[in-house]
């Protein structure tokens, strides 16, 4: 690839304009242009520097600090090799026309270049996935963005109803839709020592509530409460009556982007004649990433839907390494010289990633006995319940990407566990 590329071009992106400097194979700089997000002006620069390239759009680099959105998409679509680079890296790259710490759009653009031209294993090649996986990823960061926002409006009701009805709480959780139908019923303590039995009992009934009983629930209700000061219940009764439309429009809405997700998850599950990804032929018999993925233990919806969307191309590919980086779960160490060796984690990853490998981990630590033992383990030799976590993912990936290599499902009998040493506390 080294020899593949005749002009850099380093674009530093803007949400109105965009600075662009293009480079020959020497370094020498050929043009810099700042240009408006449009279409046209786009289209002019990419058809410039394939001229430039011989008429090949192979020969065109193209360094940006973003490795998402239509600017990327549009130059992808002409055939330019795209790389992206952290800005983290791209501070320490433009270092080297300035140490004063100066900054500017121009340069930004002139040090992507440079860097894409000296320094290309620094970069990330993009590739626009298969159609599938991209509306997978979309449609996970959708319920991940509801999900955050069911959780603020919950937090600000727990908060509201602190204030003056404290003995709601004691009933259930404000995140249950049982508790929204009570509170309409009984508002305020007034309201609920008048409330009927009959009417606590259809509640209960009606959301199929059995860890708790209707004589329970309205003697709860009519335990005594703290005092508020004049007003304070009427104008937090309103601003509750505000937030319950929303809390059950949001639980719709996580609801069918379940439904979404499971269905896309069946659509990419399907064993295709054919791999989009790989482009090779698979038998029709053979074990989609998909099912492969799900048959290990604490994968379920969310998290298999995250790890696909986030990482798909990677697990492909088989690239361990890069996965634990991205995941969050190779540490970082740091040592210099004589210095004390410093192992932390890593915070540089994906937080979707990331988050869903929590989760799996943590899930799995609950219903596999391997990974239970596992995590006792190291729960044994003093690591904390997060490293420990990210011990069982370890190795859990191990095993994912093994089982992806050989299309098979996961098998708990042929795994086989250390025995479980207790050492007897000092």
């Amino acid at each position: 690839m080294e020899e593949e590329l005749k002009v850099f071009v380093g674009i530093d992106w803007g949400r109105e304009e965009h600075q662009v400097c293009v480079l020959d194979a020497l370094g020498k700089v050929i043009f810099e242009r700042k240009i408006v997000h449009e279409v046209s002006a786009l289209r002019k620069i990419i058809d410039e520097v394939i001229g430039l390239a011989g008429g090949d759009p192979a020969g065109v680099g193209v360094a940006i600090e973003v490795p998402h959105g239509v600017i990327v998409e549009t130059l992808v679509d002409a055939d330019l090799k795209v790389f992206s680079i952290n800005p983290k890296q791209l501070d320490r790259f433009r270092d080297r026309f300035t140490v004063a710490g100066a900054k500017d759009d121009r340069r930004d653009a002139h040090a992507l270049a440079s860097a894409l031209r000296t320094d290309r294993r620094a970069f990330w090649p993009v590739a626009i996935g298969a159609p599938k996986w991209i509306e997978l990823r979309e449609e996970s960061h959708n319920y991940e963005d509801l999900r955050a926002d069911f959780t603020r409006l919950t937090n600000r009701l727990r908060e509201l109803v602190t204030r003056y009805y404290g003995q709601l709480l004691t009933i259930g959780d404000v995140t249950e839709p049982w508790i929204w139908e009570l509170f309409e019923r009984a508002p305020d303590p007034q309201a609920a020592q008048k409330i009927r039995l009959s009417s606590i009992e259809i509640i209960l009934r009606r959301h199929h509530i059995r860890r708790i009983g209707a004589d329970e629930v309205r003697e709860k209700l009519r335990a005594a409460s703290f005092t508020a000061a004049d007003g304070v219940r009427e104008g937090v009764v309103r601003r509750i009556e505000s937030l319950l439309p929303q809390l059950r429009a949001v639980m719709a809405q996580l609801k069918e982007s379940q439904r979404n997700i499971d269905r896309l998850l069946d659509r990419c599950g399907q064993a295709d004649t054919e791999d989009v990804s790989s482009g090779q032929d698979r038998p029709p018999d053979e074990h989609s990433d998909v099912a492969i993925l799900r048959s290990l233990p604490g994968v379920g919806r969310i998290v298999s839907a995250a790890v696909l969307a986030e990482a798909h191309a990677v697990l492909l590919h088989g690239e361990r390494s890069t996965l634990r980086a991205l995941g969050g779960i190779a540490p970082v160490t740091k040592r210099s010289g004589k210095s004390l060796l410093v192992v932390q984690r890593r915070r540089a990853c994906n937080p979707r990633l990331s988050n869903a490998f929590y989760h799996w981990g943590r899930t799995a630590v609950q219903h596999d006995e391997h990974c239970r033992q596992h995590y006792a383990r190291l729960r044994q030799r003093g690591h904390g319940h997060a490293r420990a976590i990210r011990g069982v993912v370890d190795r859990l990936l191990d095993v994912l990407l093994r089982m992806l290599k050989d299309r098979t499902l996961y098998d708990a009998n042929r795994r086989t566990a250390a025995p479980l040493v207790l050492v007897p506390a000092a």
